[in-house]
């Protein structure tokens, strides 16, 4: 787990299976959209909305991202997560207990598509060792500088993490609270990574990384998730993100 970026293109046939099936919770979501559960929330981009809540542009071109439970709840996400494929890729890594912390469907819609701003994973998803959280990211359509690949600054794994969200105090107006800063980072440091479509991407849990604006005509739809290596390694209990009862961390070996 100490390579920045890894890229390897087999899963066109699961593209065209994620995409459908994402198509179809997409007609059936409820709307008003501010009604979500924790299992499978939907996310909007900004602007998509006047101010007595209806869309300004059709719902399925609203939607920034449907996260973090796809993999534990819907049955096509759940097959592909935990299929012989990722399953031999991940032991090809040395991972021995590797469980599944959260996925998301991210659309990148076109034209309105946001930038996710360079960040760290374990910024969020914070671990004792550091290095035990890895993104497996999937272009279900071709990634291109123009809609909004993305970026990452080599070898940026091995500096720590200075910042850190964290639960916020019971009570808490917000729920949450940011520990340390985001550094500012040159630009001339980050480097593109456009894929085509069924190209996979691991992502160490401290690499630096960002997504530029989609303002292309095309969407850049990707399906992402992330492991943790649970053997020897302690999940922070003041991650927003924590395991229940009724959703635990799945082991990804089956």
């Amino acid at each position: 787990m100490d390579s920045w970026c890894w890229k390897g293109s087999c899963l066109q046939t699961e593209c065209v299976t994620m995409q459908r099936r994402i198509g179809e919770i997409v007609a059936e979501m409820e709307v008003p959209l501010h009604c979500r559960t924790d299992k499978i929330r939907f996310f909007f981009e900004k602007g998509v909305f006047d101010n007595k809540g209806n869309f300004l542009v059709p719902p399925e071109k609203a939607i920034n991202k449907i996260a973090h439970a796809l993999h534990a709840y819907d049955p096509v996400f759940k097959r592909v997560t935990h299929s012989p494929k990722m399953q031999a890729l991940v032991r090809s890594l040395g991972l021995q207990k590797p469980v599944v912390v959260q996925s998301m469907y991210i659309f990148k819609q076109p034209h309105i598509g946001g930038e996710a701003s360079s960040h760290q994973d374990a910024t969020f998803l914070y671990t004792e060792p550091l290095g035990r959280v890895l993104g497996v990211w999937i272009a279900l359509e071709d990634a291109t500088l123009e809609n909004g690949c993305l970026w990452f600054i080599p070898g940026s794994h091995t500096s720590g993490v200075e910042r850190r969200m964290v639960r916020a105090p019971a009570g808490s107006v917000t729920g949450l609270n940011f520990l340390g800063s985001e550094p500012a980072r040159d630009d001339s440091l980050f480097v593109p990574t456009p894929v085509q479509r069924g190209a996979l991407i691991l992502i160490h849990g401290e690499v630096v990384h960002k997504s530029e604006a989609n303002l292309s005509d095309r969407s850049r739809h990707a399906y992402t998730f992330h492991l943790m290596e649970a053997s020897g390694t302690t999940w922070s209990p003041e991650n927003w993100l924590q395991p229940t009862a009724e959703l635990p961390f799945p082991p990804l070996y089956t």
